[in-house]
């Protein structure tokens, strides 16, 4: 562990093997007053490997790679919250099309377009739902592959490093340590 050093960043580092001890870590660590913008994980590893220009091998090999590209963490509840916004706003965009058809002409015919209409916008909504569910399962799935899920905790001192080690570690995050990276 050690001292800060104003020309360096600290971080703490664990790999997890499941999204659920993942979560599980991210929330204690939120509990003890670190930032949702410290917390990062690690970018799809197909966008890894683009930017490292070969086949990622494994997770481990880049956990202190300071170039290494990572994303703010997004909380589970947020991934459900755009699947329900996405279908919503389908279903409301159906209707309210719905309603302007039968606005305007009135006829029996106007009333069964908009029931259609509706149930095109609930169909789109409910595929576009799968495919944020597939991308959020294609992007763990990919990270264990290689090893496992990364996970950063940007410290500000030396009991930030001590506390984030030791809520990764109960949470069975592996290869815990804490690294510097130039600010």
């Amino acid at each position: 562990m050690g001292g800060s050093d104003a020309s360096q960043i600290r971080e703490a580092v664990g790999i997890f093997d499941s999204e659920e001890h993942l979560q599980a870590a991210i929330d204690d660590l939120l509990t003890h007053g670190f930032d949702r913008a410290e917390i990062s994980v690690l970018a799809p590893v197909s966008a890894v490997e683009e930017k490292l220009g070969h086949r990622l091998r494994s997770v481990a090999d880049i956990e202190d790679d300071p170039e290494v590209m990572s994303k703010a963490y997004i909380p589970v509840e947020t991934i459900g919250d755009a699947e329900g916004a996405v279908i919503g706003s389908l279903l409301y965009v159906g209707a309210f099309a719905g309603i302007v058809l039968v606005a305007s002409g009135g006829a029996l015919a106007a009333a069964l377009a908009a029931l259609a209409l509706g149930g095109s916008g609930t169909a789109i909504g409910i595929a576009l739902a799968r495919f944020i569910q597939k991308h959020h399962a294609d992007y763990i799935a990919g990270q264990l592959e290689k090893g496992g899920l990364l996970l950063w905790v940007r410290t500000r001192d030396e009991k930030d490093e001590i506390k984030a080690v030791e809520l990764l570690s109960v949470h069975s995050a592996h290869d815990v340590h804490v690294h510097a990276l130039p600010a």
